[in-house]
């Protein structure tokens, strides 16, 4: 899994290649973690995430929690947003295309 960071002003975006799996997905935490106060909207971009295993799904409700809800998944793919949805978690969450 690759993640690339962009800063535009009080927004950070994560785009995320690849599967975020039980190795991988702890690379998420790291990023966020490291995420200081000015950053008010956190944008996770998994345009080229292929696969997301629960490990994933942990690291994006850790990152829900951090932003206290300040977050955006963007270019969900059908299976993820299907994850989402099975779990009761999409409607947590602000979704964008």
């Amino acid at each position: 899994m690759t993640i690339t960071k962009n800063v535009n002003g009080t927004t950070t975006e994560l785009i995320i290649q690849g599967w975020m799996d039980t190795q991988s997905a702890p690379q998420l935490g790291e990023e966020v973690n490291k995420l200081g106060d000015e950053t008010e909207l956190l944008v996770l971009n998994m345009k080229e995430l292929e696969y997301t295993s629960s490990a994933g799904i942990r690291m994006i409700v850790a990152a829900y929690k951090k932003m206290k809800g300040a977050l955006v998944l963007k270019h969900l793919s059908p299976e993820i947003n299907e994850i989402l949805k099975m779990t009761g978690l999409l409607d947590r969450f602000t979704i964008e295309e």
